[in-house]
């Protein structure tokens, strides 16, 4: 038997480690914003439990997004 990948699997991406907190938020933030974005266009082209479940997504993504942006507003208040 031949694997198609190799045993564990090697990472595609990585971080910089030079890379502050507030960037890997805002950058983490608007990731979010992009997928809530993209799965929202999904529920409205999609009938049926499909469309629940996009639906549901999008909820959740707003849940984690709410909670990034806490943080970022914690860790760095605009004055």
């Amino acid at each position: 038997m031949i694997k198609d990948t190799p045993n564990p699997p090697e990472k595609l991406f990585t971080v910089r480690p030079n890379l502050g907190t507030e960037t890997l938020l805002i950058n983490a933030s608007q990731d979010l914003a992009s997928i809530t974005d993209i799965a929202t266009q999904l529920a409205f082209e999609i009938d049926g439990p499909q469309r629940n479940i996009a639906l549901g997504i999008c909820r959740m993504l707003e849940g984690v997004q709410l909670l990034v942006d806490k943080v970022l507003d914690t860790a760095h208040p605009v004055a």
